[in-house]
């Protein structure tokens, strides 16, 4: 059995990272697959990130029902979470999220291409995701499960995907590869913004995002960054 109840304080820590680092304010919402039953994931009551603790936690089924049926209130876009850990087995977290320095990238024909080192995690292009295309005139929000997996295949193997006038989607390995990718897609972003008065942008090759990093099997993950980005949002680790 896994330590289910660690895994919980790492959620309600990354809450607070994405609040603290600008990711969210007081919508956007991250969850985490259960290690002990992949068919469930948690993720907090409808609350503000940055406030999230573990007695708002609620676990629920992938089809984005609660587990144990609950008069509180819960986050409406549910779907964006249960329709990628559907579709994506080797998912264990997913970030929704409004980020300012991304939204750019929703609302232009602009593609998000990843310009420094930090963000060749995203790969050589970030989709984007128009809900109109299926769906006509809503209000943006991923509110269905059809929604949610129509979202969910445009992400296909990706690590993040761009909605259309709204934010983005998230998937990671742990949490703590979710969370530094949403913050490195924020980074890229903010280089990019600040680079275009000095010339054109230059991107990285193919072979520079797809080149492996030998010292990288010498460290044990994210551990650094983590522990950096939990003392920046003062959280005990």
């Amino acid at each position: 059995m896994s330590d289910v109840q660690g895994l919980i304080q790492d959620l309600v820590a990354a809450n607070h990272i994405l609040g603290h680092e600008g990711l969210c304010d007081a919508y956007g919402h991250i969850s985490v697959r259960n290690p002990d039953n992949p068919e469930t994931y948690f993720l907090s009551r409808s609350r503000a990130p940055e406030l999230v603790t573990a007695d708002d936690i609620l676990e629920f089924n992938l089809d984005n029902s609660p587990v144990v049926e609950t008069d509180t209130p819960i986050y409406i876009e549910r779907p964006i979470h249960g329709a990628v850990y559907q579709a994506r087995p080797d998912v264990m977290s997913v970030i929704h999220n409004h980020c300012h320095e991304v939204l750019p990238f929703a609302i232009t024909g602009t593609p998000m291409r990843p310009a420094i080192h930090n963000s060749r995690r995203l790969g050589e292009t970030v989709p984007v995701w128009d809900i109109r295309d299926k769906f006509g005139d809503t209000d943006l929000l991923v509110t269905t499960n059809d929604q949610g997996h129509d979202l969910a295949a445009t992400l296909g193997g990706n690590k993040a995907a761009i909605m259309r006038g709204h934010g983005c989607t998230v998937s990671g390995t742990n949490i703590p590869d979710a969370v530094q990718t949403a913050i490195s897609m924020k980074i890229n972003a903010q280089a990019i913004f600040r680079a275009q008065p000095m010339g054109d942008i230059i991107y990285l090759t193919p072979g520079e995002i797809n080149a492996s990093s030998p010292g990288m099997k010498t460290l044990r993950g994210h551990d650094r960054a983590w522990e950096y980005l939990l003392r920046r949002a003062g959280v005990s680790s």
